[in-house]
């Protein structure tokens, strides 16, 4: 049993990899020998057309290994929205790792079909994992998919990540343009390095180690 739950966290961090890489393929020999003189003019322009977009961020500045800006900007805003959605998923799951592993509970019950409570909930992520039953699981798939596609859905017409749109939220809207730029930025980064954090707790946990603290476990 402990084989498999490994194997399936490993295979959710490969899966959350190839989601982030935007299933790029591979260009065939021949084209890439046709274009690869003029590869660099269009890095070039490309470089200086993104300058100033949103998660262009020193010391890396404009980071496009794989080629995505060359695709055209619907692809380009696809991205976009993809990658915002995966930092503000990958936020929420690693402050949720964190303040579980800290003994904060939800109060009531989580199934009480099972007689589970949100308090007899453990720590780690790989046995939070165990716990919640499968129903649970499918509901919380449900639930985000409803939020996604009927509640926070992505209209073209507004800036990529902007889902709150006219809902009744007090959302904060800034009208400074340099405090929204640096706002926006600081989610950009906020959600890079959420995501980096998250695989690292699933990858800890699926070797068996505390996803926060691997080097601190007692095997």
């Amino acid at each position: 049993m402990a084989n498999l739950r490994a194997l399936l966290l490993l295979s959710l961090v490969c899966a959350s990899c190839a989601a982030f890489t935007g299933g790029a393929a591979k260009k065939p020999l021949k084209k890439v020998k046709k274009v690869a003189k003029k590869a660099p003019v269009r890095k070039a322009a490309a470089a200086s057309g993104f300058a100033g977009e949103i998660g262009v961020l020193p010391p890396l500045g404009l980071f496009d290994p794989l080629g995505f800006l060359t695709r055209g900007p619907e692809v380009y805003r696809r991205y976009q929205e993809i990658e915002i959605k995966h930092g503000r998923l990958s936020m929420a799951a690693t402050l949720g790792v964190i303040v579980t592993e800290a003994g904060i509970r939800l109060p009531g019950d989580l199934s009480p079909s099972n007689g589970l409570a949100y308090a007899d909930m453990p720590g780690g992520l790989a046995e939070a994992y165990d716990t919640v039953p499968l129903a649970g699981w499918v509901q919380i798939v449900c639930l985000i998919a409803a939020l996604d596609i009927a509640v926070f859905r992505q209209d073209p017409a507004y800036p990529a990540g902007d889902v709150v749109q006219d809902l009744p939220i007090d959302w904060v809207r800034y009208d400074d343009p340099e405090v929204k730029t640096f706002k926006l930025n600081a989610e950009r980064q906020n959600g890079r390095a959420a995501m980096f954090g998250i695989i690292g707790m699933i990858s800890h946990a699926a070797l068996g180690e505390d996803a926060l603290f691997p080097i601190l476990t007692n095997n």
